[in-house]
């Protein structure tokens, strides 16, 4: 089976978030499962500067004010095609915006390009190759099926992926006249939306098949709570809609072979944890004790709930834990979560920034992680608790409710509990499944458990993989039985 992945991310090459996990990830576990996967992204520098035999194999005079063309190759380990069009990917700063953080203006443009090419490798552009499916994921390459819908590919079997219902790419009216779509695609079944152009809309719209990163997320958004204003179309497009949760690399994120770690281990010897404890106490000028250390690794943003944690970070140091947070963001949040530290001098650290090697550290060392999402549509950071052993805190929201089993009485008794669950996402419940975690973990024999419980937990991407699969399958006999 080919399948055509059409992302604007992808690991390890160019990554922002999560979905440069999964795009990375996918085609490497259905290698082994009759699936040919080759990625279609764009040309940015560090992805142009990773290969240098440079032979198109589809030119473009003009697409979107500029030469370009797409070079088919292979880089660590993934089959892609490489969308090479300098005038709108050779620049600095990140994948959407300049080194200040301020987007690129003519984003739309970029990404209407790469869905574009998108398409039209589907229509078999590319000689000798034609996809038997496509997969968009997010606003970036929704257009990818729109192009489909209204060109050659109109009967090949699309779906789309949303990682985040937050981002949609939505835009003037004025755009459309610039993006190679016929008249009538700009119509409420089409790509219109709230009378402009929206990409993930056009992308919902016209998919065969709709998923999510997580079964609750997938009801979540039907909500017009967490539908962000295309709950409606959702919901018309229910009986296509799926939730299949993310896994991890378990190869990178291994306590046994972690070279990030000061001392490796595995769930029969959770002793030998206890030099990373002393490293993250060392790392974040915590004191000395027996007391647990909660961890925080996330954006400082409103949606990951920080600052429902910067008002109970004085509760938590009473309720008697200590808190190692790393972490950028918004800068009232910094500013907050600094304040606390220079409070609690000894019982909060914090860092801001990212550090991938001291995540690892952290996760390795610490007792437990926060994860206070309002929404999460998978969340990876609670998966790598599980994985080391460091016990999750989440609400009860998205993928997290999905992965973690709360530690109530029948599941303490029945030895399969592997984390907290709170909700509402507030302070008040936050709080509570403080002083629940900090009641455990005086226990050892429960919270030993619960480490070992979410240490045998699968989080690997093979049951995953599997149902993406199911879902190609089913794509695939639809296309046959209407054909």
């Amino acid at each position: 089976m080919q399948v055509l992945s059409v992302t604007p991310e992808i690991f390890p090459l160019i990554k922002t978030g999560g979905l440069a996990d999964v795009t990375g990830a996918l085609p490497v576990a259905l290698a082994g499962k009759g699936v040919t996967m080759r990625t279609l992204v764009p040309g940015y520098p560090q992805i142009m500067d990773a290969f240098k035999k440079k032979k198109p194999v589809h030119h473009y005079p003009l697409l979107q004010g500029g030469k370009a063309s797409v070079h088919a190759v292979q880089i660590a380990g993934l089959d892609l095609f490489v969308l090479d069009a300098p005038h709108l990917f050779d620049r600095p700063g990140g994948p959407y915006g300049n080194a200040t953080g301020a987007d690129w203006p003519d984003n739309w443009r970029r990404f209407a390009a790469l869905s574009q090419v998108g398409g039209d490798i589907a229509g078999g552009a590319v000689s000798g190759y034609q996809p038997d499916i496509v997969h968009a994921h997010d606003w970036q390459s929704a257009m990818t099926l729109a192009y489909m819908r209204y060109g050659k590919a109109v009967g090949t079997p699309s779906m789309i992926t949303v990682h985040n219902l937050a981002f949609q790419g939505q835009f003037g009216a004025g755009i459309f006249g610039e993006l190679g779509l016929p008249a009538a695609a700009m119509a409420l079944d089409g790509v219109e939306y709230y009378g402009g152009v929206g990409f993930l809309k056009a992308g919902l719209q016209a998919a065969w098949a709709i998923t999510t990163v997580s079964p609750t997320y997938a009801q979540e958004i039907r909500s017009p709570e967490f539908g962000m204003g295309l709950d409606g179309l959702i919901n018309m497009r229910s009986v296509d809609l799926y939730g299949i949760v993310n896994g991890i690399d378990t190869a990178i994120w291994n306590p046994e072979t972690d070279k990030h770690l000061v001392s490796s281990y595995t769930a029969r010897t959770l002793k030998a944890r206890h030099p990373n404890r002393t490293a993250v106490e060392d790392r974040f000028n915590l004191d000395r004790d027996d007391s647990p250390i909660v961890c925080v690794i996330s954006r400082l943003t409103w949606q990951k709930g920080m600052d429902i944690l910067a008002t109970v970070v004085d509760g938590i140091v009473a309720r008697g834990a200590r808190l190692a947070i790393l972490g950028s963001g918004d800068a009232g949040l910094e500013g907050a979560l600094l304040a606390a530290a220079a409070r609690h001098r000894g019982r909060i650290g914090v860092v801001v920034g990212y550090d991938e090697a001291l995540s690892h550290t952290m996760q390795g060392g610490c007792d437990a992680i926060i994860i206070p999402s309002r929404f999460e549509p998978c969340g990876l950071t609670q998966l790598y608790g599980l994985r080391y052993g460091c016990v999750p805190v989440v609400a009860r929201t998205g993928g997290l409710a999905d992965t973690v089993i709360d530690a109530n009485e029948a599941a303490i008794s029945a030895g399969v509990a592997t984390g907290f669950q709170f909700a509402p996402a507030d302070a008040g419940a936050l709080l509570h499944a403080i002083r629940r975690l900090v009641a455990a973990h005086a226990n050892p024999a429960i919270w030993t458990s619960m480490q070992r419980q979410g240490m045998k937990a699968d989080v690997s991407w093979d049951k995953s993989a599997e149902k993406y699969l199911e879902l190609y399958r089913l794509l695939l006999s639809k296309r046959l039985s209407d054909a």
